[in-house]
């Protein structure tokens, strides 16, 4: 891995993981591992510092884990529920950015559109962060690696297999995973593949990184070796009107003890949270040996508090 000159990310922004090179994901990780071995040394990082969250879609780890991030780094919070008006609904997107950028420091946005999320950011100074759109879940998936090299170190040549829907999860787990050398593969029933254009650049990068990215139907393929398997709901925010037929569609892709089997034996458990026991996942495997999913939540806060540190140029 080759150093970084400065502590800083290459954008303002952190929109999507396209724009992180390998290096600066491992510099995430290095801040977060510091940050949360020394909670008290750092208290005073974000002094005067204020964040603005804008949610159109609920939330209880992001909303929680930044917030408490910024109280436990010396700088305050302020949450604008956007969940029955959705940025750009009552005034444009353009105006609320201008207005913000002279209030706080810096935005984080739970948007449908990840049209929102760029418009945001390109109407103001201050940094916007991608707190999940229907394209992406940066936060997400940085965590999980996160959390993954606490078990594991050096993810390079480990395989990280995702069961379920192509979404943004998934995207995210990709693109991640193939700058980090992971090899991934998704298993996913046909038709509900993640987006061609993601599997296009995330195989790309894999290309540079020596990990691979799969995609199939077949859950024995998938799993074969596999060191992590991770899932997620099958249908997502703005897609409650089909629970019940995706219900009969993923019916064999929910990860059970069966399915678990065909990882490796010692392959732990993901889920980003929240989770269906009897639907996507199993009890058993949800609340058993292997799941590391309150681990992975708990690494939320200390991530994102690594983004917030490095956008706003309070790391050296």
């Amino acid at each position: 891995m080759t150093a970084l000159a400065t502590a800083t990310l290459p954008s303002k922004d952190l929109l999507s993981l396209e724009e992180l090179s390998t290096e600066h994901i491992h510099l995430i990780f290095d801040v977060a591992r510091q940050l949360k071995a020394g909670r008290d040394a750092y208290t005073n990082l974000l002094a005067g510092k204020r964040l603005a969250m804008i949610f159109e879609k609920d939330s209880l780890r992001t909303r929680f884990t930044f917030d408490i991030g910024m109280t436990d780094m010396g700088g305050t919070a302020v949450f604008l529920d956007h969940r029955d008006a959705r940025i750009g609904s009552r005034e444009s997107v353009k105006d609320v950015a201008r207005n913000l950028e002279r209030w706080v420091d810096v935005i984080v946005a739970r948007t449908y559109k990840q049209k929102a999320l760029e418009e945001l950011a390109a109407n103001c100074a201050i940094p916007v962060i991608n707190g999940l759109s229907d394209d992406s879940h940066p936060c997400q998936a940085l965590t999980d690696y996160f959390t993954l090299t606490e078990k594991f170190g050096d993810l390079a040549g480990k395989k990280l297999c995702y069961v379920g829907d192509g979404n943004n999860t998934c995207h995210s787990l990709m693109i991640a995973g193939a700058k980090l050398g992971v090899h991934v593969s998704v298993c996913t029933p046909e038709g509900y593949e993640p987006s061609a254009q993601v599997l296009e650049d995330a195989r790309r990068f894999a290309a540079a990184s020596g990990g691979s990215v799969v995609v199939t139907s077949d859950p024995a393929v998938a799993l074969a070796d596999a060191d992590a398997v991770y899932t997620d709901v099958w249908a997502s925010m703005g897609q409650e009107d089909e629970i019940e037929e995706r219900a009969g569609i993923f019916h064999d892709y929910q990860v059970d003890e069966e399915m678990m089997e065909l990882a490796a034996p010692d392959a732990y458990f993901l889920h980003c949270l929240p989770a269906h026991r009897g639907a996507e996942v199993s009890a058993a495997v949800m609340d058993g040996p292997a799941s590391i999913v309150y681990d992975n939540a708990e690494n939320r806060l200390h991530v994102q508090k690594a983004i917030l540190v490095l956008l706003l140029g309070a790391w050296s």
